[in-house]
């Protein structure tokens, strides 16, 4: 294990790695899931309807592909995406799209189930830094100034990762000099800490060590896991769920939804906490719901086959939890839902058509209002020239600002929503003119500006209160 030297240069270095991540402006939109990292803007003086004639549109660009959402800081917009056989990580003006530098290496990732092959994982930016996880395991980190190099990590082959299902897709996170990431490495690194000024290793956890003993809840016998590294229902470690740091009982916790379920640890050793299995039974299965953390609970959800969601509750020892509820009221496949009031929100059901637009109560799990979004003819592929899209959300995403839910469905239709439990109150909605299935990243706010992507396309609109109207044809 890297023991970290400890010098003057690097405690002030590290100290003003902390200050600049955690001095983000207002407006800024700095990392994944937005500035408090629960898909919440706090932002306002912005649009509180949605006309069916739709929003200004600021600018737009054809980019390369995948799933990565947009990160903004202050003047800067980055984007992580692919073109032909490289994986480029852009900086553009946010204002308007104008290039400022980019940084290129070579991908040759595959997506073995057909999907696009460009990265899943959102650019992370402090003042002076620019972090990012291919869809090979490239983690880089970068200058935010002028995209320059500071240091590479290829985590697939340095802690042995094997192959995922559809490539990496769990984003970092900074945790005052530590980038925490979930890598997946064998046996025992499916978490890791770097330094995050030289990227050298700090600690590395989960895996045999972690799980084995663990009751593998809800699985036939809940029989006690006997970690086999040969076998592949063990081999993949990372799910696409990020990682979330917590506060619970005073103690801090880095949760992390892992392929066999809920690993928290220690941040600053990587020591377990506990650990709780949450995962389908079928192996063409994964976790990719970040978790949802409110207090002292924790809510895990899975589309797949059936596993639903689970509220768990930390007890005060800090090294272990209890089930509160378990419902099929909640399926989330990849985004994360919203929560507020003593309510969750969210685009619920693993595919096309089984989407569903839900309020599920906080406390119980209880359904409180439902609407069917599915898309039964969607088929993973384009629309046909001159073909309408349904006016549906089908899956998609949403985050909340300024007291209203935006929702990007992944055919491109945006909606605006009341996060109102006891009934469901829509504000408006408009398929956004040249987006199409499948938008899959969420939405990303800052200063005002809106900015959804699909597979092609990078579009910013006016979200401001006082933006006009566009005029109806």
């Amino acid at each position: 294990m890297y023991k970290w030297r400890i010098s003057l240069k690097n405690v002030f270095v590290a100290a003003s790695i902390a200050l600049s991540h955690g001095s983000t402006f207002a407006g800024d939109w700095a990392e994944f899931l937005g500035p408090t990292r629960d898909n919440c803007s706090t932002e306002t003086s912005l649009r509180q309807t949605l006309p069916k004639e739709g929003v200004p549109e600021l600018w737009r660009k054809k980019v390369g592909t995948g799933y990565s959402a947009p990160s903004v800081r202050g003047s800067k917009l980055v984007l992580h995406h692919r073109i032909g056989g490289e994986e480029i990580v852009e900086a553009m003006n946010a204002s308007d799209g104008a290039p400022l530098w980019k940084h290129a290496y070579g991908s040759r990732f595959v997506d073995p189930f057909g999907y696009n092959n460009g990265p899943r994982c959102t650019p992370l930016l402090t003042d002076t830094l620019c972090y990012t996880f291919g869809a090979e395991g490239v983690l880089l980190c970068l200058k935010l100034e002028d995209g320059s190099v500071v240091w590479r990590r290829d985590c697939q082959k340095e802690f042995n990762v094997p192959e995922a299902f559809f490539g990496v897709g769990s984003t970092p996170i900074l945790d005052g000099d530590r980038l925490l990431v979930m890598v997946g490495g064998q046996p025992d690194a499916g978490v890791v800490a770097l330094d995050a000024l030289t990227g050298k290793t700090l600690w590395e956890s989960g895996g045999a060590q972690t799980w084995n003993g663990e009751r593998m809840v809800g699985w036939p016998g809940e029989r006690l896991v006997q970690w086999n590294e040969s076998d592949p229902a063990f081999q993949k470690q990372a799910s696409y769920c990020s990682p979330v740091l917590a506060t619970i009982h005073g103690e801090r916790h880095l949760l992390c939804c892992t392929r066999q379920g809920l690993l928290s640890l220690d941040p600053a050793t990587g020591k377990r906490r506990f650990a709780f299995w949450f995962r389908a039974r079928q192996d063409s299965s994964v976790n990719a719901m970040t978790p949802l953390v409110q207090g002292d609970c924790v809510l895990l959800s899975s589309a797949y086959f059936k596993l639903g969601s689970v509220m768990l509750r930390v007890h005060p020892d800090g090294k272990s939890v209890e089930e509160v509820w378990r419902e099929a009221t909640l399926e989330m496949h990849w985004s994360r839902p919203v929560l507020t009031g003593g309510f969750i929100f969210a685009l619920s059901g693993r595919n096309e058509p089984d989407a569903r637009l839900r309020c599920v109560r906080w406390s119980d799990g209880a359904l409180q209002w439902d609407r069917y979004e599915g898309w039964p003819n969607a088929g993973h592929s384009k629309l046909r020239e001159g073909e309408k899209p349904p006016e549906v959300y089908g899956r998609g995403s949403m985050i909340l600002a300024d007291g209203k839910l935006i929702v990007l469905g992944e055919s491109g239709q945006l909606g605006l929503l009341e996060p109102n439990g006891e009934t469901l109150i829509e504000q408006g909605h408009w398929q956004v003119p040249g987006m199409s299935y499948p938008c899959w990243t969420g939405p990303v706010l800052s200063n005002g500006r809106l900015y959804l992507r699909d597979e092609a396309l990078l579009i910013s609109l006016d979200w401001k209160k006082d933006a006009p109207p566009l005029r109806s044809e």
